[in-house]
């Protein structure tokens, strides 16, 4: 299983950015697809995930760590087998090596009990 995440970089604190993460059409329909962060000297936490896409008959959920609710908004395209995170009013401390990730359920995401890594993708704000 490949994720690629892409879309990180630098900007400047209250400014925005958009990561990406793209799999395979499977994995996207089966799996939770969530945000991790790891700052350095930091350990990596959960930031945020969603719902599978195979179960929008349910609902779509989403769920997000306390310090990004508010400014963060996950989301998917269905379509392009892709998970989105939009980042406004960043802020220093966002700064971190953002991961997506897949998993089983809301419940093991959250307690990185994770199927599968993407690649970081650095995200750097400036004050």
């Amino acid at each position: 299983v490949q994720l690629q995440a892409s879309g990180g970089g630098l900007v400047q604190a209250g400014g925005s950015l958009r990561l990406s993460c793209e799999t395979s059409g499977d994995t996207f329909r089966n799996s939770v697809m969530g945000w991790f962060r790891q700052a350095p000297g930091k350990e990596r936490e959960f930031v945020a995930a969603i719902s599978r896409a195979g179960r929008e008959s349910a609902g779509v959920f989403r769920f997000y760590e306390d310090s990004v609710k508010g400014r963060f908004a996950i989301s998917r395209d269905n379509a392009k087998n892709t998970v989105y995170l939009q980042m406004n009013s960043l802020k220093p401390e966002d700064t971190a090596v953002y991961y997506c990730a897949t998993a089983a359920s809301a419940a093991a995401m959250r307690t990185k009990s994770v199927e599968y890594w993407g690649q970081g993708t650095q995200v750097t704000v400036s004050s």
